[in-house]
């Protein structure tokens, strides 16, 4: 059911074609990075979505780490934020980087997978704009704050 929302979704960005902001949470632990697998779309992701109104971009990064893997979160630091124009939209994540996590082990149902993945063995599939941010942060390199998603 949840790819057939998903699908009508994708003919909804063709011909409205809205702008969509959201954020990531790149939670890193001991060079372990937390990934989820939603049920609706293949991939691997970091957890997050979308902003909902009267949010500032921090209390949807807290509430998309508890509602997707059950994720209380300590100090948040900016990444950066990033721009995709794929797939008939104009989406814009904000990324932020946590690493005082506190797991309940509760998420949501459309989260199929979480798991912990080293930052040497990053798993197929994980998307590029997810892979490019894992990849400058295992390599020291610095994050642009703003550039393509």
């Amino acid at each position: 059911m949840l790819r057939l929302i998903y699908l009508v979704y994708q003919i909804y960005l063709f011909f409205v074609r809205p702008v969509t902001l959201g954020v990531r949470v790149m939670m890193i632990q001991q060079g372990k990075v937390l990934l989820i697998r939603q049920t609706y779309m293949s991939g691997w992701f970091m957890p997050g979505g979308g902003m909902k109104r009267g949010e500032t971009f921090e209390q949807a990064a807290r509430r998309e780490a508890r509602e997707e893997v059950g994720a209380e979160l300590g100090k948040l630091s900016l990444v950066g934020a990033y721009s995709n124009f794929a797939e008939w939209k104009s989406d814009h994540n904000i990324v932020f980087f946590a690493d005082e996590i506190k797991l309940s082990g509760k998420n949501d149902r459309e989260v199929a997978e979480i798991r912990w993945f080293s930052l040497d063995a990053l798993p197929e599939g994980l998307w590029p704009g997810h892979r490019r941010r894992l990849e400058e942060y295992r390599t020291g390199t610095k994050s642009p704050q703003f550039g393509e998603w």
